[in-house]
């Protein structure tokens, strides 16, 4: 690869490398029985979307250490987007949600493979569960059998526990927090644990763990990342909400159904006058929301201007990890890449 960021040919990299890693995984559990089919299609098609911003943040802490470009640290970083994909499967379990990438879920698609029987929705989710289970598992799988020597690996390890226990913590916050009263302070520690964290913090430690990176380059590369991940979550709120399903691929509804504990509902609850609460708590946790109640929402929420207080919130922390950026001792490449993923993470479509 050369020394210019060429994100399309990382990405292509990258899913080809969970391609054939997911496709081997799924030939052994159709080795086992054929009926298995149906949980072996939905492994090979956890992974098959997205940017690979978390294999890219991987990758860039590696060489922000200075280190060349690496097949096995690729393959390292690819296993970053195997944490992501059982945490989508487990989100989407959790929070019941229908279509992700403008296709089933998990859990709905694997319900056809049970239909006519008992229970056949409780069925489907089950097999959901233990598809994420298993995508977590087969992410430490090929981590350690990336082909780095064994004490680079040894260096990032607590990274990794950290990884596991900070996401599935999240996960949890969340679920305890659904249903409550909005907390704008209780919403950010949310995002930062489901998500933040292991979508560009984590990633980028390590791989400068696995590099032998310094200290300090470490500590840059933590006051980077963490507010990024935040800033990155908090986009996906606003568009959760404001952007167009056709776009996000996903159902704009979903957050106010579940009454999840977002941040832009937060400020939306806290800035809302008496009168405007009501309105929104007559709306939140409903599961016959429809799309003019979705209108209302927006409304309610343009007019408080809780999207404007959540894209300043942005602003702030992008701002924040860029200037922690400036700071750093860092090659070129490294400083450039890590510029234009800061951009590419918070300025999206979807």
């Amino acid at each position: 690869m050369s020394e210019s960021w060429d994100a399309a040919a990382f990405k292509d990299r990258v899913d080809t490398l969970l391609a054939g890693f997911l496709a081997e995984e799924a030939g052994h559990l159709l080795a086992i029985d054929e009926a298995l089919a149906p949980v072996a299609g939905q492994l090979r098609a956890a992974a098959r979307y997205g940017k690979r911003l978390r294999a890219a943040f991987c990758y860039w802490g590696w060489r922000a250490a200075g280190q060349p470009d690496s097949d096995p640290l690729v393959r390292a970083a690819a296993a970053m987007e195997l944490v992501h994909a059982a945490a989508v499967v487990h989100d989407d379990l959790i929070d019941d949600s229908p279509l992700r990438h403008h296709l089933p879920t998990a859990h709905v698609a694997l319900r056809a493979a049970v239909a006519g029987r008992p229970r056949a929705r409780a069925a489907g989710r089950s097999l959901a569960m233990l598809v994420g289970d298993h995508l977590m598992a087969l992410a430490g799988q090929m981590f350690a059998g990336c082909g780095l020597p064994a004490a680079y690996l040894a260096r990032a390890r607590p990274v990794w526990a950290e990884l596991a226990r900070d996401l599935i913590a999240g996960e949890c916050l969340e679920i305890l927090s659904t249903g409550a009263d909005p907390d704008p302070d209780l919403s950010v520690k949310v995002i930062r644990y489901k998500t933040a964290k292991y979508t560009v913090e984590q990633p980028l430690l390590i791989g400068a763990l696995l590099a032998g990176a310094a200290p300090r380059l470490r500590e840059a590369l933590s006051g980077y990342g963490l507010p990024l991940g935040e800033a990155f979550q908090l986009r996906d709120d606003l568009l959760g909400l404001f952007g167009e399903p056709g776009r996000t691929g996903k159902a704009g509804l979903d957050d106010l159904r579940g009454r999840r504990p977002t941040a832009l509902l937060a400020r939306t609850w806290q800035a809302a006058g008496p009168a405007q609460r009501e309105r929104l708590a007559g709306l939140l946790g409903r599961r016959d929301l429809t799309d003019e109640h979705l209108r209302d929402v927006r409304e309610l929420m343009t007019e408080v201007k809780a999207p404007q207080q959540i894209e300043e919130m942005i602003d702030t922390r992008v701002r924040e990890a860029l200037g922690r950026l400036d700071g750093a001792v860092l090659p070129h490449p490294a400083r450039r890449a890590l510029t234009a993923l800061a951009r590419s993470a918070t300025d999206r479509l979807h």
